[in-house]
């Protein structure tokens, strides 16, 4: 099965074809197409072969499935003796995309 390690929003994903992953949100709608050109590294028949930084010619297409929502994330700040406490929650937008096709030339 091939796969290939690329890079968005300052993250690093393995990724295969018919894997769905979440990334920070990109500028797209639903149902676009998205071209990723950050690949780091891609595994197919002809082997492993990795960049220095970047692969060179080779792409992970996919499409848009959602734009959401990640989870909930809860950020506590606590000084004792003080009675200082201060609570907040944060969630990031996230981009979920399924992967159709790594291309290489």
């Amino acid at each position: 099965m091939p796969f290939a390690v690329i890079q968005s929003g300052g993250k690093q994903h393995r990724v295969e074809p018919g894997q769905t992953i979440e990334v920070e949100r990109l500028p797209l709608e639903e149902g676009q197409t998205v071209e990723i050109s950050e690949v780091l590294l891609v595994s197919d028949e002809n082997g492993l072969r990795h960049g220095r930084p970047l692969v060179e010619g080779a792409k992970v297409v996919g499409r848009v499935v959602k734009q959401t929502k990640g989870p909930k994330i809860i950020v506590f700040k606590y000084k004792p003796k003080v009675r200082y406490r201060r609570k907040m929650g944060h969630r990031q937008q996230v981009t979920r995309i399924a992967i159709d096709e790594i291309v290489t030339s």
